[in-house]
């Protein structure tokens, strides 16, 4: 018999690195098998990889169905792909303000729309992936923090709307050390001293929330360093 909480297959949005990354290693040590969409398809990739803007949602549509059919289905999704344009918003290039929104909001949304009539064959899962900045509002910061306010509302939607047919967790992670801030003006970037997690622990909670036995659901799993400074 088939045991519940076994990961199976997993696709991971943005998972060719940071927080994704870690959350396809940390399945693949599980014994599930995780399945990376990202834009850019690295040469060294170490899990299956297959090549998808999420901003681009009918074609991230396209993909996941044409995973889920030729693979024989899906067990969990787990929506890693994000970015950011911090700045006032009346100096932000609205293209880049909207593909922060595309990128977050409706690629989460799409990704989950492709994936959902198969995670209800499986009684599978999603794991959404939103921020601090999901509970609490900064300046500078309008672009990010609407479309993680965003990612919270669909996920509470999502998970009223599927309860007792698919598991929904929202992730609420705090600051990490990846290279998500790179591309940043000096100001927005965090200093020397700044207290961050290690996505390898936050990864390790979403395999919790994935590995939940029939019944038991991770509605929001909130994971930050010891001396996060956007929470409470």
């Amino acid at each position: 018999m088939p045991d519940p909480t076994a990961l199976g297959r997993i696709v991971i949005t943005g998972g060719s690195a940071g927080l994704g990354a870690a959350i396809a290693d940390a399945i693949a040590d599980g014994g599930g098998t995780p399945i990376v969409l990202d834009r850019i398809v690295p040469a060294d990739a170490r899990h299956e990889t297959h090549q998808a803007d999420v901003s681009d949602a009918r074609r991230l549509e396209h993909v996941i169905e044409e995973i889920a059919t030729n693979d024989g289905g899906l067990d969990g999704l787990v929506t890693a792909a994000g970015i950011d344009r911090p700045g006032r918003l009346d100096r932000i290039d609205p293209v880049e303000w909207e593909r922060v929104i595309a990128v977050n909001l409706l690629g989460t949304v799409a990704a989950v729309r492709a994936a959902l009539p198969h995670l209800e064959a499986s009684a599978g899962r999603v794991v959404t992936v939103a921020s601090t900045l999901a509970l609490s509002a900064v300046s500078d910061a309008t672009a990010y923090c609407a479309s993680k306010f965003g990612v919270l509302g669909f996920s509470r939607a999502l998970a009223a709307e599927t309860k007792g047919r698919v598991g929904v967790t929202t992730l609420i992670p705090g600051g990490m050390r990846t290279h998500f801030f790179d591309d940043r003006d000096e100001q927005y970037r965090p200093g020397p001293d700044a207290k961050l997690s290690d996505p390898a622990d936050v990864a390790a909670a979403v395999v919790f929330a994935l590995s939940r036995p029939p019944g038991s659901e991770i509605r929001e799993l909130l994971v930050c360093h010891a001396e996060e400074s956007s929470w409470p």
